[in-house]
């Protein structure tokens, strides 16, 4: 058995779209299950989001901090944003997101994992890309809005942020999953052997 995911899709009777968002949708499918019935699935449609885990040369991730309305937190979290355009190429999109909420660039970047954050109830796929070889990034810095307004900026080593994902400190997908993808793919074959940049990611197709 090769432990793989695949591409499938069951056949869909009817679908509707009761609410359409500024960046999201809900969208509702009548779908044939395999005994012959049909069953009633909501989902969010989402267009898919990349985020970045940037190391820096003393093994500390960049961090930012801002409030989550729906989980009512202010959450640590690794620069993350969505893929506003259809197509867009998702390094260009991270590198976007790097410079526009830590005024940060990086030489060296890697894909680090790919996920589906809630795939039960939403189509949004992640890429988590490592970046490395940080410096500030030149021009003027982005100017922020609503919630990024107040953020805040930290550098956490890793293995202080490992021990506070297992302690249940703190809970975003993005920051638990990179940085423990980060800790694996040192104790295996070393970051070096990452995929590159701009490798094929199935679940968001792009141009290059």
């Amino acid at each position: 058995m090769t432990i793989r995911d695949v591409a499938q899709e069951w056949e869909i009777r009817a679908t509707q779209t009761p609410f359409v968002g500024n960046k999201t949708s809900v969208r509702t499918d009548d779908v044939v299950m395999p005994d012959g019935s049909v069953a009633r699935r909501d989902y969010q449609v989402h267009p898919g989001s990349v985020a970045v885990l940037a190391l820096d040369e003393e093994d500390q991730v960049l961090l930012i901090r801002q409030y989550r309305h729906p989980v009512r937190q202010r959450l640590w979290e690794i620069p993350a944003g969505l893929l506003d355009v259809p197509g867009e190429n998702p390094l260009h999109a991270a590198q976007r997101e790097l410079y526009e909420e830590a005024h940060v660039k990086a030489e060296d970047w890697r894909v680090l994992t790919d996920v589906y954050t809630t795939p039960g109830g939403c189509d949004e796929a992640v890429r988590i890309f490592l970046a490395r070889d940080l410096s500030e990034a030149d021009g003027e810095r982005f100017e922020t809005e609503h919630e990024e307004t107040d953020m805040e900026h930290a550098r956490v080593p890793v293995d202080e942020l490992v021990r506070r994902v297992l302690a249940g400190d703190v809970h975003n997908n993005c920051l638990v999953v990179g940085v423990l993808s980060l800790v694996a793919a040192r104790t295996g074959d070393g970051l070096d052997v990452l995929r590159p940049a701009d490798a094929p990611w199935p679940a968001r197709p792009f141009e290059s």
